[in-house]
């Protein structure tokens, strides 16, 4: 046995939903191999002692544009219009080593935080990749492919440039390190793109057998504009032309009429929640109770750090309960457990991830986080769930670890050099991306 977490209380979020306390937890080569009461026979190398720690599966962020963090804050008290004509000027001038730089910045805030898999719907698969496969954490990486051109124009898979960019990152990441990292096929949107892109991107996904990250129905303006176009709504547009045979991970669906979450449910798609995101910029946030009755699995996203502020999955997790309980005027409306279930089981499960990650249980990849409960604001703990959705911050994170191997521990990132990456991003990022235009 390599290590033993001993003495821990352990939120499993197994089919049994079991919460064990004073309970032991061994892994061997990167695999949870005992969980018990007592102490296992087998002699550890390591042991962490978990005294006053609750141990959690690692948090899956389902929707994120990791490159973004170096406009953190810069766009906050602007207006949509405004926001989104600086956001598409700045991030143009994301080059490689201001993306490597961000990217790595944005991982140390995950990792902080007890997130050990991301979905990222970005435009530098191969950059976001590498630094991830440095990190040691998992990702679902998505090149968020566009296509402004008239449908008349011709298209060719092989020669498009986003789509051969994509086909270089399956070629060259997808299954990395026994699937550490995945690549997905990616939709900017369905008003940034056209049915070319659709069928073409639908059918390789299918062919490579890839997921798709998109966003969906994120505001009622693209949902009027596209019924006035087509005569249809975004999903059964997108349906037409088979987007939805390969699993599909969605961000937002804040405006999907039930019909559309039939569809989605049937087809197995999961809508990403981005509550925190959504209320930040004013726009509707995801129906999560009317999603998960109509059959589609509901994960949770914390969007960029432009949207939301910060990468905290924690916050996004008391936020949607909070929502949904205020919204239905009933505490009993989303138990804790809920918010919970979506950013462990249900995110793996979107990412594709479910039979590996997303609980604590023997056999599993070992992506444990534990959370220092001695904090004050953390005790007495009469409920575990319940302190973890509604009293726990992402600060409250001890340690983060990914198939077995800690990435984060106590202020201290020993895959990361934090100090270089701050340089980076002061010395370099910072005065690319906001130099002023020349005229």
């Amino acid at each position: 046995m390599d290590t033993l977490i001993a003495n821990v209380t352990l939120v499993t979020m197994n089919e049994k939903m079991e919460t064990l306390f004073g309970a032991y937890l061994g892994i061997t080569d990167g695999k949870i191999a005992y969980i018990g009461k007592t102490a296992p026979e087998d002699q550890p190398e390591t042991i962490i002692d978990g005294t006053g720690m609750v141990a959690i599966p690692g948090l899956v962020n389902c929707h994120t544009h990791l490159p973004t963090a170096v406009l953190r804050n810069f766009l906050d008290d602007s207006s949509k219009a405004e926001a989104l004509e600086q956001l598409l000027l700045r991030q143009s001038k994301i080059d490689e080593r201001a993306g490597r730089a961000a990217i790595g910045l944005a991982i140390a805030e995950c990792l902080r935080f007890g997130i050990t898999s991301v979905s990222d719907l970005y435009y530098s698969p191969d950059v976001t990749a590498q630094v991830v496969a440095d990190a040691g954490m998992k990702a679902n990486i998505a090149l968020a492919a566009t296509r402004f051109v008239d449908d008349s124009e011709d298209f060719d898979f092989d020669t498009d440039p986003g789509c051969k960019m994509l086909a270089d990152a399956v070629e060259k990441w997808h299954n990395y390190d026994h699937g550490r990292i995945k690549i997905d096929a990616g939709i900017h949107a369905e008003f940034t793109s056209n049915h070319q892109l659709w069928d073409a991107l639908s059918a390789y996904a299918a062919e490579q057998g890839l997921g798709l990250q998109m966003h969906l129905a994120e505001s009622a303006e693209e949902v009027a504009d596209c019924e006035e176009r087509t005569g249809l709504t975004q999903a059964e547009l997108l349906n037409c032309h088979g987007v939805f045979r390969v699993p599909v991970t969605a961000a937002s669906c804040a405006h999907l009429t039930e019909t559309e979450q039939k569809l989605l449910g049937k087809a197995k798609a999961s809508a990403v929640a981005l509550p925190i995101a959504a209320a930040k910029q004013g726009y509707a946030s995801t129906p999560i109770t009317d999603c998960v009755k109509n059959g589609m699995n509901v994960a949770l996203g914390t969007d960029s750090a432009v949207a939301s502020g910060n990468l905290d999955l924690f916050e996004v997790m008391r936020f949607v309960a909070l929502q949904a309980r205020q919204a239905g005027g009933d505490s009993s409306v989303m138990p804790a457990v809920a918010p919970l279930m979506m950013a462990t089981v249900c995110g793996a499960r979107a990412q594709g991830r479910g039979d590996e990650c997303g609980m604590l249980k023997e056999g599993m990849d070992a992506d444990i986080v534990l959370v220092d409960f001695s904090a004050p604001h953390l005790m007495p703990c009469h409920n575990v769930v319940s302190g973890l959705v509604f009293s726990a911050k992402g600060g409250d994170v001890a340690m983060t670890m990914v198939r077995g191997k800690i990435l984060y521990q106590n202020g201290q990132f020993p895959t990361l050099d934090l100090n270089a990456i701050v340089s980076d991003i002061m010395a370099y990022a910072i005065p690319k991306v906001m130099e002023k235009e020349t005229v």
